[in-house]
């Protein structure tokens, strides 16, 4: 058996088109959305509605960690669209309708933070199959997947807006990982909490990972946990407990998918 595993794809169709030649089945860890686009400010959502230099100065406050100069920023962006709702929902069904064509393999997926799971069911199909805390079996191997990020702690759930995350709180979270029995192979598009997966070299911090997700891997020992979310992990592939811990990488940037055999 062959399985292909893509996370972060960010908009690239044409690379997750190739992801599942030669594969028996793709699977995509989520962010399928280029929203910001940090290599190049033209492209993505917010490039393509207010421009690459109004996104260069969007990256800057990010990367600088400027976040209340980054909060006002944005806000007097989306402010200076009448529609701004709209135009980003056109947006999203644009790169949707592209992103799930690519995918012509059977495939397995479970959305990102930055993906809006409230869309997913359009473009539901054969050979597409949409998980979020739910176990697919996959040539007698238990698939565990749960999709979305964390939010930061003090932080609360976005529900208005042009466009808002897939951020979930612990409790949230938790209650879809204790939904996953058996697994064999972890599918997430956040690590585990573990430091050495966690951290970005580039961006020079940690991202959020999950101690349910850690205490999973303790208890059930699966083969192989698959994650993607940190772009530039300071370890892209450690043994934690008995588990084969991968960062299926950058797909968006790296374009190759990791390949699973059994």
């Amino acid at each position: 058996m062959r399985v292909h595993v893509v996370s972060d794809v960010h908009g690239n169709s044409e690379a997750l088109a190739r992801a599942g030649d030669g594969a028996d089945a793709l699977v995509v860890l989520g962010d399928l959305i280029d929203f910001v686009d940090y290599h190049d400010h033209g492209s993505g959502i917010l490039g393509r509605v207010f421009g690459a230099e109004k996104v260069a100065r969007f990256a800057q406050l990010r990367r600088s960690r400027q976040l209340k100069e980054l909060s006002e920023y944005s806000r007097s962006l989306w402010a200076s669209l009448d529609n701004a709702a709209d135009v980003v929902q056109e947006a999203l069904y644009e790169q949707y309708t592209r992103l799930f064509a690519a995918m012509t393999a059977p495939t397995y997926a479970t959305p990102g933070n930055v993906d809006v799971p409230d869309l997913w069911p359009e473009f539901s199909r054969d050979g597409l199959t949409v998980l979020d805390g739910e176990v697919a079996e996959i040539d007698g191997l238990r698939f565990g997947f749960v999709g979305g990020a964390l939010l930061s702690p003090g932080g609360r759930v976005r529900r208005s807006g042009a466009w808002f995350p897939y951020l979930r709180t612990e409790d949230d979270y938790n209650a879809s990982v204790g939904k996953l029995t058996d697994v064999d192979v972890l599918c997430t598009h956040i690590p585990p909490a573990v430091p050495e997966l966690t951290y970005d070299v580039v961006a020079r911090r940690p991202e959020l990972g999950s101690y349910a997700l850690r205490e999973l891997i303790i208890e059930q020992r699966p083969r192989w946990s698959l994650f993607g979310h940190v772009h530039q992990p300071l370890s892209g592939r450690m043994r934690f407990a008995w588990t084969d811990c991968i960062n299926v990488g950058h797909f968006q940037r790296r374009q190759v998918p990791h390949v699973l055999r059994w």
